[in-house]
């Protein structure tokens, strides 16, 4: 019996251990308006995804091989970045690191934004901000060429829970968690955080580029 006890005890202790690991490696990230994963991010394309396929990119500081996951993509439009045009994104094996699936078939378009490293190599994880193209709202797809880049210097404040206001004049209160309960609601799909003239900073609602009386104005 001591040993039956012992045995359970030694197989419950290695489920949480292992438990503990998988948890300590799964991928979390915070939530972000489309305007700031813009702003974070090197490079924002639309794109479709030709390919796919594991390759090893390096070596870790043990000597083991770094494997990653290629997309080949077909790149229809870049919003921000190199000169070039990008013809593979690269990201982690699995979702657990924060590794992206994508649909590789190149039936569907993607809004694909992520981090340039030093080798040219175009980096995405499942924190960067990466939609199916046609999910994307008129407003979201013309604020990608200009709009949302107006609104770099501008911070936007997640509010989460009741109180919550700006603390400066630079700053947009993007309510969508707390209101609606997600992520993409209405401030996400219809809404760009703009620099005004005063060096203040307002939510704007529109398809058309703002014009000077929204920026010169004090209140919208």
């Amino acid at each position: 019996m001591p040993f039956s006890v012992n045995g359970i005890l030694c197989s419950l202790a290695l489920l949480v251990l292992w438990r503990a690991e998988e948890l300590a490696e799964a991928c979390s990230c915070a939530p972000v308006h489309p305007q700031q994963a813009f702003c974070n991010a090197g490079i924002v394309i639309r794109a479709k995804v030709v390919g796919e396929k594991e390759v090893v990119t390096g070596n870790d500081i043990y000597g083991n091989p770094i494997k990653r996951i290629q997309y080949d993509i077909k790149q229809i439009k870049m919003f921000k970045g190199p000169a070039e045009d990008i013809v593979a994104v690269f990201t982690a094996p699995v979702s657990a690191v924060c590794g992206v699936t994508l649909d590789a078939s190149g039936k569907k378009e993607y809004l694909i934004s992520g981090k340039a490293e030093a080798s040219g190599h175009m980096i995405v994880t499942l924190c960067d901000y990466i939609m199916p193209w046609d999910s994307l709202s008129a407003t979201q797809k013309k604020s990608l060429s200009q709009r949302y880049q107006m609104g770099c210097d501008c911070k936007i404040v997640r509010c989460l829970s009741l109180p919550c206001e700006i603390q400066a004049p630079e700053e947009c209160l993007w309510t969508d968690l707390m209101i609606e309960k997600q992520m993409h609601g209405r401030q996400a799909n219809h809404y760009a955080c703009i620099k005004r003239a005063d060096g203040s900073c307002s939510w704007y609602r529109g398809v058309a580029p703002p014009k000077k009386e929204f920026l010169d104005v004090e209140d919208p």
